[in-house]
């Protein structure tokens, strides 16, 4: 595999970028970090590390990991979220593929919510494809993007796990998913998609059933319970936006 540039973006994420950065070093041959204007010490920390730090707008998520794809060095990118961080065996991985075939390759990703590890519920192993040919990829979608690959591509699971720091607390988690429940709304207005009041009862009991029975995340306890609640609290906001949104068109 040819160099590496490991890409982040961020917005006020002075308590993860330190430690996303720290555990880039040895495996990046370069870094770039395009910031939305953050109001915080993220880009006195960044400037600490000699990243490449970019000032921007925000657009979107899959327009502004594009940019950031687009100014970095090298052709082949490890992408990174801010609150995420290599493993010490998916940094061997990485650099025992940087001396193989160039392929694609998928993470898997293991949060940490509230200090504890979650394994159930669907949420690990949580692959993503962060591991790519930038020639031949584009991020897609308003909310949750998704990485678009042209032709199909050897692709590989690397041995190790990124680690996510995801919710310090609770209530990060509920902001986040009002937040994306408001987004995932939105997207499915601009697709046409009409209130539907049977769904607003059954999806949500559904989330739950799925995630905390189905996929097992009783087996973390009561943060276990907590996720699958938030999940489904989420699915049922989704569906009271859409309705406002339908009402206020």
């Amino acid at each position: 595999m040819p160099q590496l540039s490991v890409v982040i973006i961020t917005y006020n994420e002075e308590h993860n970028i330190g430690r996303c950065l720290t555990s880039a070093q040895g495996v990046a041959d370069d870094i770039v970090v395009v910031d939305s204007m953050s109001t915080d010490k993220t880009k006195e920390i960044c400037e600490g590390y000699g990243v490449n730090f970019i000032t921007r707008e925000w657009e979107g998520y899959s327009a502004t990991k594009n940019f950031a794809n687009e100014q970095a060095k090298h052709d082949w990118i490890l992408s990174l979220d801010a609150d995420e961080a290599l493993s010490d065996e998916l940094k061997v991985s990485i650099l025992a593929a940087k001396e193989g075939e160039a392929r694609f390759y998928r993470v898997s990703r293991l949060t940490n919510y509230c200090g504890k590890w979650i394994k159930h519920g669907g949420w690990y192993p949580d692959y993503k494809l962060r591991l790519f040919d930038r020639r031949r990829t584009k991020w897609e979608g308003l909310v949750h993007e998704n990485l678009v690959v042209e032709g199909h591509p050897k692709t590989k699971n690397l041995k190790g796990d990124l680690l996510h720091y995801s919710f310090y607390t609770m209530d990060d988690h509920l902001q986040q998913a009002d937040k994306f429940a408001r987004l995932k709304a939105k997207q499915m207005f601009e697709k046409g998609k009409s209130h539907n009041l049977l769904k607003t009862i059954i999806a949500p009991t559904w989330k739950f059933f799925h995630q905390y029975f189905v996929k097992l995340g009783f087996l973390d306890g009561y943060y276990g319970f907590v996720i699958a609640k938030v999940s489904a609290r989420a699915v049922r906001q989704r569906y009271d936006y859409l309705k406002e949104l339908q009402a206020n068109s």
